[in-house]
């Protein structure tokens, strides 16, 4: 699955830093503001154990891991939402990802400069969540515009359109993102939410970029869901070996993030495996046995008959796909299944 997640922040806090350490690329982490302009695009491996383990099971020649495709975006500056700072460019870059990583800078050094003269996590979010917001307020202005025009028809599908535009101008209104809306939504109104394309509605996992991994974070920025990382380490890791990183005392963190991220987009991962490879295929959670299975092809929706399931423990513990079979544990489920992380699969077509 193409999902992508983009990363955002103000300038220099350690944006392009962080996709260096992802992606292994180089790319321009100057030290001044807009470094970024057209946006960085890397494919980042996510890290499974439980692939490995079914590799060796099966003898594979190739193991595929699943992937998430990060997004370096360039710096948002206050007023982005009016076109400061090349904004109205930047809000269209984030407006095409899934979810977003959002960077906060946390540690303090005088040699690197704040766009604001000043280390303040706290405003630093809440100029980024206004500029969103602000941005958003414009969408749904003009949206609201069509939309009373329909609704006046007596269009009834824009009647209710409209009662959802004024649910999210009053939350956005109250300076809070329209996500908060989500879980009082009906699965209808949500599927017009997300075509809006509201910046305020993508998922967001916060990325503190600290100097010391163990520093306390005030009770304020606990509350967002986040990672910790030192990215400067980070960065320093791209240039040692496992070994030395070992001896040094040193650890990346990064594969907390990639996996942080993948849940963030609201994924997961079923295997299939066999002499040639080990593969992970990503899809939605709450997928069906067909939908999953388009993952390899259309086929394997479109015809599909029938799935051998087996979960990756058990598949591990049986020895092998004919062990599982004769121990009963390998079982066969239908169009309806809802596949589970780890399931490990051969579909009937």
């Amino acid at each position: 699955m193409a999902l992508q997640v983009g990363i955002v922040g103000l300038p220099n806090v350690g944006k392009s830093t962080l996709f260096k350490a992802l992606t292994r690329k180089s790319v321009d982490i100057n030290n001044y503001p807009f470094c970024t302009i057209e946006p960085n695009v890397g494919i980042v491996e996510v890290k499974d154990e439980r692939l490995q383990k079914l590799a060796t099971l099966s003898g594979s020649k190739k193991i595929i891991p699943a992937v998430v495709e990060f997004v370096d975006i360039a710096g948002l500056v206050k007023g982005a939402s009016e076109g400061e700072g090349l904004g109205n460019k930047f809000l269209h870059n984030i407006r095409e990802v899934d979810a977003i990583v959002h960077v906060v800078r946390v540690f303090q050094n005088d040699d690197i400069i704040h766009v604001h003269n000043r280390v303040s996590p706290t405003d630093d979010i809440a100029i980024i969540h206004t500029e969103l917001i602000l941005a958003d307020m414009e969408t749904v202005a003009k949206r609201k515009v069509k939309t009373i025009k329909e609704a006046r028809s007596g269009n009834k599908e824009a009647v209710a359109e409209l009662a959802l535009l004024e649910k999210v101008d009053a939350v956005l209104a109250a300076d809070k993102l329209a996500n908060t809306l989500l879980d009082n939504l009906d699965e209808k109104e949500r599927k017009v939410l997300q075509g809006l394309q509201l910046l305020t509605v993508k998922p967001v996992l916060f990325v503190y970029n600290v100097s010391d991994i163990t520093e306390t974070l005030t009770p304020e920025l606990e509350a967002y869901p986040h990672v910790k990382l030192d990215i400067k380490i980070e960065e320093e890791l791209i240039e040692m070996t496992d070994e030395e990183a070992a001896e040094m005392g040193m650890q990346s963190h990064i594969p907390t993030l990639v996996t942080e991220a993948y849940k963030l987009l609201g994924l997961m991962t079923y295997f299939t495996t066999g002499p040639e490879e080990a593969r992970a295929w990503t899809v939605k959670v709450g997928s069906t046995g067909p939908q999953a299975g388009a993952a390899i092809h259309g086929d394997f929706e479109e015809k599909f008959i029938r799935a051998e399931v087996i979960g990756w423990e058990a598949l591990l513990e049986a020895g092998s796909w004919s062990s599982a079979r004769d121990k009963g544990t390998l079982r066969l489920e239908g169009k309806s299944y809802i596949v589970q992380d780890g399931d490990v699969i051969v579909f009937k077509i």
